[in-house]
């Protein structure tokens, strides 16, 4: 029993002694620029989140928020911040943040941790321009009438009313967009997409969760290699459409009266309708396939699934 003992007490030691303890030394820095509609923002953490939110004004602000998980002082916070490339700057109609973290190999009890963690949060007018990059958080537009490209290696993705054209992407989270007016390119390997409105074309992708996609009018292409893909269309199809899954289930919603050529195919289900009449040319409803024309015809609209259903709807 001593034994045990003995060698529990050591074992508790050697644990504690590597495990290490983070005390948390947080600072902001806060800026502001005058700037014109129609700007650009560019901001890039290596390890943060990025919130961005417009509102009526003529100026950008910007708070940084910098935590320092191995320093509980502001001299060692300053120690510590000779690894941080970090800059604010305003150059014509262009506002960059930066920060990136050099790792310290001294520190090898940090098990890799970044000694110091930045994130953004700014304000900027309502017609104005973003592009956001983390490598292992969270990013996050509020409305806005212009472009949004970010990217983001570990987190979601959060998107308000976008103007103009969206490209996002993430390696690893979730990505929602609450309306688009322009074209939209959504991607990520590791999580869901939705679209809850959008006007203009869409381009949407993941490799392990769902494509829902609410209410879309223009060109839709979207795909899944582990999920379900859902497509609502409000108006007639101005082009050829793809929905398209590996693992799950097809739903495509039509609106009343829709003239489409349907090419619909399953390997693991079948094609069923509700709502409309189908010309059909091969297969047949409930089967596997099913080919043909929609009130009288019109794009193209290819569905496939290898291990799911397939529905055609009429609203």
């Amino acid at each position: 029993m001593k034994t045990r003992f003995a060698q529990f007490l050591c074992l508790a030691v050697v644990v504690g002694f590597l495990t290490p303890v983070y005390a948390k030394y947080t600072r902001e820095i806060e800026r502001t620029f005058n700037v014109s509609p129609d700007g650009n923002l560019e901001v890039t953490t290596s390890g943060g989140n990025i919130k961005v939110v417009s509102d009526g004004g003529a100026t950008v602000r910007i708070l940084a928020r910098q935590v320092f998980h191995q320093a509980d002082s502001e001299s060692e916070a300053e120690q510590e911040a000779e690894n941080l490339e970090f800059s604010i700057e305003q150059e014509g109609n262009t506002v960059t943040a930066y920060s990136k973290y050099r790792r310290s190999g001294s520190k090898w009890f940090s098990w890799g941790k970044q000694g110091v963690t930045v994130s953004f949060t700014v304000t900027v007018p309502s017609h104005f321009n973003v592009k956001a990059n983390t490598s292992g958080g969270d990013i996050m537009v509020s409305d806005l009438e212009g472009r949004v490209f970010v990217r983001t290696s570990g987190g979601d993705i959060d998107l308000g009313q976008v103007g103009g054209e969206v490209d996002a992407s993430t390696s690893g989270g979730d990505i929602f967009v609450a309306a688009g007016r322009g074209k939209i390119k959504v991607s990520t390997s590791g999580g869901d997409v939705r679209v809850k409105a959008a006007t203009g074309d869409v381009q949407a992708s993941t490799s392990g969760g769902n494509v829902h996609l609410d209410k879309v009018d223009g060109v839709v292409n979207a795909s899944t290699s582990g999920g379900n893909v859902y497509a609502r269309f409000t108006t007639e199809l101005s082009d050829d459409a793809y929905l398209g899954t590996s693992g799950g289930n097809v739903t495509a919603w039509l609106a009343s009266g829709t003239g489409v050529f349907l090419d619909a195919s399953t390997s693991g289900g079948k094609v069923r309708t509700e709502g409309v009449t189908v010309d059909i040319e091969k297969g047949a409803p409930g089967k596997d396939k099913l080919v043909g024309k929609l009130n009288g015809g019109g794009p193209r609209l290819k569905l496939r699934t290898s291990g799911g259903n397939i529905q055609v709807k009429s609203s």
